[in-house]
């Protein structure tokens, strides 16, 4: 009898306890198993000119963003001028990964919403979007002069993010590049 109503009271201190704790977490974390590992390969044709291809080399030793994103994405499109006031204010370049997308609605929603990106890789069957471990679009990754993933985010970069998460993260990287 006393198993009946102790097992019942741990199974939900337990379940409280775990609810309790998921609604600390911050929803646009989303542990990545590369962050502090070499980033992957991005060697995809280009979504403006496709005889080019794009490679994760053209940061060449610098902080860069690596953003995937898609226009089916209707959040991808509240993060397009943060991406961009991010960019200008930083000079950090946002490689754009196109995420299972067709070429023509993507080139067209840049036209509509803006494009921040300094090169957009078109991954037309998600390939790459795999071996970079994406469960969702947006998702943008901080990539660190050593080609180290840094950090991941889960949804739209916001505002609140790009100040508080993404340009502190940046200054710190580019002061350990410059020591």
């Amino acid at each position: 009898m006393r198993l009946r109503v102790v097992v019942p009271i741990v199974v939900l201190v337990a379940l409280i306890g775990l609810l309790g704790y998921g609604l600390t977490r911050d929803p646009h974390t989303l542990p990545s198993a590369f962050q502090g590992h070499p980033a992957p390969a991005i060697d995809l044709p280009s979504l403006v000119e496709p005889e080019r291809q794009v490679r994760l080399s053209a940061l060449d030793g610098r902080v860069g963003l690596v953003n995937v994103w898609a226009s089916w994405c209707v959040a991808c499109r509240s993060e397009v001028s943060e991406l961009a006031h991010l960019a200008q204010q930083t000079g950090v370049p946002v490689i754009g990964i196109d995420y299972k997308d067709r070429r023509d609605e993507a080139t067209n929603w840049l036209r509509r919403f803006g494009n921040p990106y300094a090169l957009i890789a078109f991954d037309g069957d998600g390939t790459t979007g795999i071996d970079w471990g994406i469960s969702g679009v947006p998702e943008t990754f901080v990539v660190g002069p050593d080609g180290q993933i840094q950090d991941k985010i889960v949804g739209p970069v916001t505002a609140e993010i790009r100040r508080e998460r993404l340009m502190p993260l940046i200054r710190r990287l580019r002061g350990q590049a410059a020591s």
